[in-house]
């Protein structure tokens, strides 16, 4: 049944007798939104990288984790896994009532690990917004930079117990302490980009750092999301960019610039640009296809 446009109305006018059938744009929506939706057979992992703050790494692992939370039956979990005082959390709810809640965070869950055994132990340390299941981040900077790779292997093997995706916000450190034991859990990698040469290059330089240290496969696989911050894509040239990241990475997206999403802001899918809202659902469909 064609939704929307010159065929959706006569379908309506007609109340259903003359049917041209679903659109082009229809057909592709519904098979992206049934990629999404993909039964998966086990718990999968996504990490979120970047080698530089500030470039969209957080809002797209946001915005990904609401796509996949609208279209999935069982929702993902999103973990804050940054040292560096994380804002994961507080651009899902925003800085107000992130600071009336004070959630428990990724510190607190590890410590207590031994007496988390069933999911209503969990939900003590996690939140749910707009579907999402959220795990925050550390905001004490005296504890912050203390999450190991062990500490983050049995966070994760707890919350797989209970999500089959798993979505992991990181900080711009490759070498932090945690990330081997978050690479080692990865099943492929998402790495945010800002609009111009040297984001490019960086992005280069981190898929790079992950072909030399032993995941060549992630690097290879990985998912590249360039992000226009504040328009950036009319003084570059783009094709340029894209171009060049399309040869290090399974694939390049590009999320429009959108004042929805700037720093700080507490990020609402009713709010951003439908652009905004289709970049990140392409991401949100490619990374379970990435899932195999």
């Amino acid at each position: 049944v064609p939704q929307g446009g010159f065929r959706g109305a006569m379908y309506r006018l007609t109340s259903g007798r003359v049917n041209f059938g679903p659109s082009q744009t229809q057909i592709r929506l519904a098979e992206r939104d049934s990629r999404i939706s993909r039964s998966l057979e086990r718990p999968y992992s996504t990490v979120f990288l970047s080698f530089k703050g500030g470039i969209g790494k957080t809002s797209t692992a946001v915005g990904v984790g609401l796509a996949l939370a609208q279209a999935r039956g069982v929702p993902p979990i999103a973990i804050d896994a940054n040292p560096d005082s994380g804002d994961l959390a507080e651009r899902l709810m925003g800085e107000e009532e992130l600071l009336r809640v004070r959630p428990r965070s990724i510190t607190d869950l590890v410590r207590d690990i031994p007496q988390v055994r069933t999911w209503t132990d969990l939900t003590g340390y996690i939140m749910q917004i707009d579907r999402l299941h959220v795990l925050a981040g550390e905001q004490d900077p005296a504890v912050s930079d203390s999450l190991t790779a062990d500490g983050y292997r049995r966070v994760h093997e707890l919350v797989q117990n209970f999500f089959s995706v798993v979505l992991t916000d990181c900080g711009t450190g490759v070498t932090h302490n945690a990330m081997s034991g978050i690479l080692a859990k990865a099943d492929n990698v998402v790495i945010a980009a800002g609009y111009a040469v040297s984001g490019a290059k960086r992005a280069a330089s981190t898929l790079d750092w992950l072909a030399q240290h032993g995941y060549a496969r992630l690097a290879q696989e990985a998912l590249v999301v360039l992000t226009d911050k504040d328009g950036v894509s009319t003084r570059v040239r783009k094709d340029t960019v894209r171009d060049h990241l399309a040869t290090h990475s399974r694939q390049v997206f590009v999320v429009p610039n959108d004042p929805a999403v700037a720093d700080g802001d507490r990020i609402n899918l009713a709010r951003v640009h439908p652009r905004t809202r289709e970049a990140w659902a392409e991401v949100a469909a490619a990374v379970i296809d990435g899932y195999r």
